[in-house]
């Protein structure tokens, strides 16, 4: 069975002097549909002004990456099991380290979502637990990595339906 095919361009052109370092790390993103996104290398890695602020790096795309898988699965899951989700947000947080001389990895990734559901569906938090569990096991980017991912759901918030 072929699997699925994704595809980003990442562009960079020449800014600065290369043989000294001095150079911009900014690039874009290019994805199917026309999206761009401008990118970088992080400035806690590459000092100002060679990366940008103002830009994606890739430790911060890796994190919002596996937030985002960890929600589309969540409220897929959520919605089969009749819990109607009406918000969904999480601050996601990745830990770099070093893990061997001269080489680092995040290798811990923190989910902290938080979502809203409608006040006459106030979800048993075993249920939350168990939607939570099954999102991280079938979410396509956790089940791509090595890193360690922890979530730490907050609390539900009710809203009026």
């Amino acid at each position: 069975m072929a699997g699925h095919l994704y595809t980003a361009e990442v562009v960079w052109t020449l800014d600065g002097t290369l043989d000294k370092g001095r150079y911009s790390r900014g690039h874009v993103w290019r994805f199917d549909g026309g999206v761009e996104v401008p990118a970088s290398a992080s400035p806690s890695v590459v000092p100002l002004p060679y990366s940008k602020e103002n830009a994606v790096d890739p430790e911060e795309a890796f994190v919002a990456a596996l937030s985002s898988c960890h929600m589309l699965t969540f409220i897929d899951l959520a919605r089969h099991a009749k819990l109607q989700v009406v918000a969904y947000s999480d601050v996601a947080e990745g830990e770099m380290t070093r893990f061997d001389r001269g080489r680092m990895a995040v290798t811990k990734v923190t989910l902290r979502p938080e979502i809203a559901v409608v006040a006459d569906n106030d979800p048993d938090p075993t249920l939350l637990e168990d939607l939570h569990e099954k999102a991280h096991a079938l979410c396509f980017i956790a089940n791509s990595v090595k890193t360690e991912i922890v979530i730490e759901p907050k609390p539900v918030k009710l809203v009026a339906g």
